[in-house]
């Protein structure tokens, strides 16, 4: 098999979603056919899943799933786990042997909540304490990864192709409203259990076909709000984003899309002037959050889904739906392994985010 730096291809990657408008939770078994269809868009260094009302049973809990390399390692995270969190419940997650996933790390997963006296201490709110927590997990042991940390959600990833994670990690057992799959070829960064998609921090997850050629900038500017990427990848800095823009400053779904897929100016010039003043704004005040470069992405949240091109569209994206279902796929034949019968198929254009919650929910101002 041909390995990184052997062998180029530019728009390799897979990734794929489906999202269920009324809240039915479905088998985590259905993303993983989906995404096994785009076999051949990886190259067996990265695969995972994202699964959104997965823990109904913990809804207020965050569910951190940490890698570990060594017991030390897990011991000395445990140990600032219980300075700083409430931990509900504590075991390691479900797997099961697959001939293709060697080299596993260890694998728990924590339900908890933020200590009271901790919270009070540090004069954040629960997601802003939770996040900084995470991030010095992330930055200051060694041998310790949180690669999922929202509360009804969890990441599942590894060194893989994706039908084979999915096996991995017994996927089928968990039922969501909202899934997304990644299978990775990756092109700049090692294939590692912590680099496989999605990225996720708090809530917000990202599964990405591309490659984003303003990730210095990009990584330089969302660092000086406090966040920390130690990944070195593309990716953990879109998910940065999403968390920054949308928790933190309160932004529209449709601001962000704006904001890291912006208009050219002069598409910009041609809208009317209050359009023109607001999207100026968007692009002069947050240029350092720009995205550019080739990408699609889907983007995971609390209740909701988006898919989104860059602005030329120099990654494919399909959209189809079914009922109270929606399909999103690097290709058509992923949405079709899954729906035969879909319906108004498309391909948004570039920089035209889709945006899905679920009924009755509202993207905040």
């Amino acid at each position: 098999m041909l390995r990184e730096g052997e062998f180029r291809n530019p728009s390799g990657c897979a990734i794929s979603g489906i999202f269920a408008r009324d809240g039915e939770r479905l088998s985590g078994g259905t993303i993983a056919e989906s995404i096994a269809v785009m076999h051949e868009r990886s190259n067996g260094l990265g695969g995972g899943f994202a699964g959104y009302g997965i823990y109904p049973e913990y809804p207020d809990e965050y569910a951190l799933h940490i890698f570990y390399d060594t017991p030390a390692a897990r011991e000395t995270c445990e140990r600032f786990l219980e300075r700083h969190f409430d931990i509900v419940n504590l075991s390691k997650i479900p797997t099961r042997k697959v001939k293709s996933i060697t080299g596993e790390p260890l694998i728990w997963r924590y339900f908890c909540r933020p200590l009271a006296v901790k919270l009070a201490e540090s004069q954040l709110d629960e997601g802003e304490f939770t996040m900084r927590s995470v991030m010095r997990v992330n930055s200051e042991i060694s041998g310790a990864y949180v690669f999922s940390s929202g509360r009804n959600m969890g990441v599942f990833k590894a060194v893989g192709y994706p039908e084979d994670v999915a096996e991995f990690y017994r996927l089928e057992e968990y039922r969501g409203y909202g899934w997304t799959a990644h299978g990775r070829y990756p092109t700049n960064t090692p294939g590692w259990w912590g680099g496989s998609h999605p990225f996720a921090l708090l809530e917000y997850s990202v599964v990405h076909n591309g490659e984003i050629s303003s990730y210095d900038a990009n990584r330089r500017t969302i660092e000086m709000y406090g966040y920390r990427c130690t990944l070195k990848t593309d990716t953990e800095v879109i998910t940065c984003i999403f968390d920054y823009l949308h928790r933190r400053l309160g932004m529209t779904l449709t601001e962000i899309a704006e904001i890291i897929a912006a208009p050219f100016w002069s598409a910009i010039e041609d809208r009317d002037a209050a359009e023109r003043a607001r999207l100026t704004y968007l692009r002069t005040a947050f240029s350092g959050l720009n995205i550019t470069g080739p990408f699609s992405i889907l983007a995971g949240f609390d209740g909701g889904m988006m898919a989104l091109n860059d602005r030329l569209k120099l990654r494919s994206m399909v959209v189809a739906e079914k009922n109270e279902r929606v399909y999103m796929a690097s290709e058509e034949a992923a949405i079709r392994a899954v729906c035969p019968d879909a319906e108004n198929i498309h391909a948004p254009a570039g920089g035209e985010p889709v945006i899905l919650r679920l009924k009755g929910e509202k993207d905040h101002a």
